[in-house]
């Protein structure tokens, strides 16, 4: 089943059919002990409202009330990109460490009002010269501490100013436009099998620029181990969507510029698109 939150409200597409669902509010979806079998019971409920049509539709972004928080340094390409960045300042071994540690990075990365949608406009920082977007499974995590679904995350980062200092990482991390989700959140029961392919492309004025790929399968951590650490003394709720990590990083010489786009492609879930702002 797939979950829409839209210019019409939460929507529900399961078996080739879509269902405005107008009796739920999205952050409901996040507080249920069981999401999946609660939208179920809801499809069955409206069974003969009519259906609706996506494409007439607005798809806003799959966040309300909850939080967006990012896990790092979970795939051995990101602990690389880390430990170049931050070499000159000292900052190396902190990401070698973590990446060997029993204790997961974690880190807060947004909310609703920072967050971009599909085909939405992300945004580089002002004062940043070496800006990258960071394609990440996203887990949609219940407000009692269960993984109910997946999206699709573009983690933007400021890859010279956490260069710079370690300590400088909220900065690069969290700002207008530094997040983008969407387009919608594939709810199962089942994980996703670790040959799920996470693939990004980067376009400049119709040209191809940038492809990588990987796999969930290089992921170091467990999803069930990075949630309950966030959960921890930390309480949702609304629930909250957590970014598990990027193993997809360009090339040092790369930096986006304005009107780039962005197509970040996981399936079953789909694609997330999104253009760079102008300054």
């Amino acid at each position: 089943m797939f979950l829409y939150r839209t210019s019409a409200g939460v929507v529900a597409e399961a078996e080739g059919r879509v269902h405005v669902l107008k009796t739920l509010e999205w952050d409901q979806v996040f507080v249920e002990e069981d999401p999946l079998g609660s939208l179920v019971k809801e499809l069955r409920a409206s069974a003969g409202d009519a259906e609706a049509s996506l494409g007439s539709l607005q798809i806003l972004p799959p966040i309300e009330g909850q939080e967006v928080w990012a896990a790092g340094v979970t795939y051995r390409r990101s602990r690389e990109a880390r430990m170049e960045e931050a070499q000159d300042a000292g900052g190396g071994d902190f990401y070698d460490r973590v990446y060997a540690a029993p204790r997961p990075e974690l880190f807060f990365k947004s909310t609703a009002h920072r967050t971009a949608g599909h085909e939405q406009e992300v945004r580089i920082r002002k004062d940043s010269a070496w800006d990258v977007p960071e394609p990440e499974l996203t887990l949609a995590v219940s407000s009692s501490g269960r993984i109910f679904g997946y999206t699709i995350g573009n983690d933007m980062s400021s890859r010279d100013i956490e260069g710079e200092n370690p300590l400088y990482l909220p900065q690069a991390k969290v700002y207008d436009g530094s997040c983008a989700l969407g387009p919608r959140i594939y709810l199962t029961k089942e994980a996703l099998p670790e040959e799920t392919v996470i693939r990004m492309e980067i376009r400049r004025a119709g040209r191809r620029l940038f492809e990588g790929r990987t796999q969930l399968s290089q992921i170091k951590r467990s999803f069930e181990s990075l949630v309950e650490y966030l959960f921890r003394d930390n309480s949702f709720p609304c629930g909250c969507l957590l970014m598990t990590g990027t193993g997809i990083v360009p090339p040092d010489d790369f930096t986006l510029h304005a009107r780039d786009e962005i197509h970040i492609t996981i399936n079953p879930i789909g694609t997330l698109t999104n253009v760079v702002a102008e300054a």
